[in-house]
């Protein structure tokens, strides 16, 4: 049964969330390229197939960055997202919706599955004991705390796991630890957290997991994690947190674990919403379209056991499947930022095609959980041989005789044999792509380059096209050239969208594959021009030396400094700055100021005039120490009411606070009241 005669399936894909505040790299685009493979796949054999995706936009390190960098959380994840988007656009990524779970539509469902929870029993709580930062008045997560490890002493390690010796131990364990975000000493703090009870869905798992939805050997990693007992998993954070608070618990914000996998489905109803579709065709548990995740190894425990059990207990189905793949790695190695091989994914678009990594991407994936090698080598020579040497060849050879003919496509197949394998693999390669096993349909689409380009060679119509009375011969030779190439880009349409664009442009006419190809006679084609320049290895090696330049500027010590710390203000007219009247003061008496931690209370003789003064100053001065004392005071602020009484003008003083306070003090020889110009 051709594909044509089944019934359109109705699918919905989802990748794993980014997050919201780091750059895309080349891992994530394995991830996002996979699975656009098989969705364009999906459609192109006309099936309904839509893909959501969103950023991953809550957490504490989200928090922390936009306060380092001096904006809302809202504006650095708005920031990141417009990033993200552009990057996944740049490796034609077709999103059918790209979200955020920091959304009106994922607090809704975020409520609405947490209330289900709760009202089914499966939410608990209890006090735990974390580490504590006294000065930030913040929860520490592990990677947030740095020490010494207490079994081989090692220095600068994290608060889980050292990485010398490999012992693993509680952060508050840390020999000489230290917040990572203060300097300060962690304290071990209790506070009331909530829990989703997994252990209730052992049964549940142990068959869900050996259903279908998973690969046979993630099916067996569940199943160990299983046998050794499964634990209730923290679904809460602390304020301060950037998040969903959760209803009826202050204080208490969801963490990722519940609101980000809810993104999903928030970025479905995004979209269901604006196009007057329901969400709920999708999830709910008698519903009748497939549901396929595509996401890394490293969260697969939490996508396997705690996001399925969770949308059972909420009433709601689980997914199809999990496709899960491997990391990426380059030259053999992890993408290491000291060996200069992390490559964010916009330093691969800034000199590179991404029609070549969508390539050699699919020329490598399997339906395994597989780690990918990006080899630079290997990757020149494959994209160059079989995209370039083999795919495009076909045309490049054939089309030129069909144009100097006025570019007519003549009606009779000079080889039937050989088109019909053309035809007959269509399935097969078919059956490739619907598994995941991408490399495996590749292999068999450039078997039949290479029969194609036999044909070619063999045919010569180089030397036809120079003999009296072999016109006919000619053109159908290249016309059937022609017709190889188009089923070669039909199949490698989902790989190489934008090839297969440029070809349709030359061809003239859309590619489908709803059914068998056909051949294709009695019409004209396009004047044909280069599809697909070669892998030049300067660019590659101008890629590699621009990630070492930026991986250098990262770990290069940041500025510091009175200016960057706190950096000038907008510049003022002289007239604004005229404005201000500065006097010489003498500091006739100072006093603490009963009831106060900060403030000093100064009588200030202005050569005839006494003014009283708070002043924040407690923390670096003794009251005695200040009599008698010229400084400089704003003489023409208006008197501000305070809670100990009114303030009649500001003295002067430099330094970021603390002990760190240096009151003005002019040079002998000024006398109180004098002006400072």
């Amino acid at each position: 049964m051709t594909q044509a005669q089944t019934q359109a399936r109705k699918i919905l894909v989802t990748s794993a969330l980014p997050y919201a505040n780091s750059d895309l790299h080349l891992g994530h685009m394995l991830e996002q390229i996979q699975t656009d493979i098989w969705v364009r796949f999906q459609n192109l054999r006309g099936n309904d197939c839509l893909y959501f995706c969103a950023d991953d936009a809550h957490g504490t390190a989200i928090m922390l960055k936009a306060e380092e960098k001096g904006i809302t959380a809202e504006e650095h994840i708005a920031n990141i997202k417009r990033d993200h988007e552009s990057v996944s656009a740049g490796f034609n990524i077709n999103f059918t919706n790209f979200h955020s779970t920091h959304s009106d539509e994922n607090r809704e469902l975020s409520y609405m599955i947490y209330e289900h929870l709760l009202a089914n029993g499966h939410i608990a709580s209890r006090k735990i004991s974390q580490a504590f930062d006294p000065e930030k008045q913040l929860f520490l997560a592990d990677r947030y705390i740095k020490g010494t490890c207490p079994k081989c002493k090692s220095e600068d390690q994290y608060g889980d796991n050292c990485e010398k010796c490999g012992a693993t131990y509680s952060p508050m364990d840390l020999l000489n630890a230290k917040s990572t975000i203060s300097g300060a000493t962690p304290i071990a703090k209790d506070s009331e957290h909530f829990f989703f009870t997994l252990p209730a869905f052992n049964d549940f798992l142990k068959s869900w997991t050996r259903a279908g939805h998973l690969q046979d050997e993630v099916a067996n990693k569940m199943a160990e994690w299983l046998d050794s007992g499964l634990q209730e998993w923290d679904i809460s954070r602390d304020a301060p947190y950037f998040g969903f608070e959760i209803p009826g618990q202050p204080g208490k914000f969801f963490y990722v674990w519940l609101d980000a996998p809810i993104g999903y489905i928030a970025s479905l109803k995004n979209y269901a919403d604006k196009h007057g579709i329901d969400w709920m065709d999708y999830w709910k548990q008698d519903s009748t379209a497939e549901v396929y995740h595509f996401i890394g190894k490293d969260i697969v425990n939490f996508h396997a056991l705690f996001w399925p059990a969770m949308l059972d207990s909420a009433k709601l189905r689980t997914p199809t499947k999990i496709c899960v793949h491997g990391f990426v790695t380059v030259n053999g190695t992890k993408m290491s930022k000291s060996r200069g091989t992390f490559i964010n994914a916009q330093t691969y678009l800034d000199h590179l095609n991404p029609e070549y990594l969508r390539y050699y991407f699919a020329a490598k994936l399997t339906s395994a959980v597989d780690d990918i090698d990006l080899n630079l080598e290997d990757f020149i020579q494959r994209v160059n041989s079989d995209l370039v040497g083999k795919v495009v060849n076909i045309a490049s050879r054939t089309a030129k005789f069909i144009n100097n003919a006025g570019g007519n496509l003549v009606s009779d197949i000079a080889d039937v044999d050989l088109w019909n394998k053309f035809v007959d693999a269509g399935e097969v390669i078919a059956a490739h792509y619907e598994a995941r096993d991408y490399s495996k349909a590749l292999r068999e689409i450039m078997a039949l380059a290479d029969l194609a380009n036999e044909y070619i060679a063999t045919q010569e119509p180089w030397k036809l096209a120079k003999q009296a009375g072999a016109e006919a011969q000619t053109q159908a030779v290249c016309t059937l050239g022609i017709n190889m190439f188009r089923a070669i880009l039909t199949y490698l349409k989902p790989v190489v969208p934008t090839l297969a664009a440029d070809a349709e442009k030359f061809l003239g006419e859309t590619l489908s594959w709803t059914a068998p190809v056909s051949f294709r006679g009695n019409s004209t084609i396009n004047e044909f021009k280069p599809l697909l320049t070669r892998v030049e290895k300067e660019k590659v090696d101008a890629m590699l030396e621009a990630t070492k330049e930026a991986l250098a500027a990262a770990a290069a010590p940041k500025a510091t400094g009175p200016l960057v710390d706190d950096p000038l203000a907008p510049e003022i007219e002289f007239n604004d700055f005229a404005k201000v009247d500065l006097r010489i003061a003498l500091i006739a008496n100072a006093e603490h100021v009963e009831g106060s931690d900060k403030l000093l209370r100064l009588t200030l003789d202005l050569g005839g005039e006494t003014r009283n003064v708070f002043s924040g100053i407690k923390s670096a001065y003794d009251p005695k120490d200040l009599i008698g004392k010229l400084t400089v005071v704003v003489a023409n602020l208006k008197p501000r009411k305070m809670k100990f009484g009114m303030s009649e003008g500001m003295v002067l003083a430099a330094g970021p606070g603390d002990k760190e306070i240096y009151l003005l003090e002019p040079h002998a020889g000024a006398k109180p009241g004098q002006r400072v110009m």
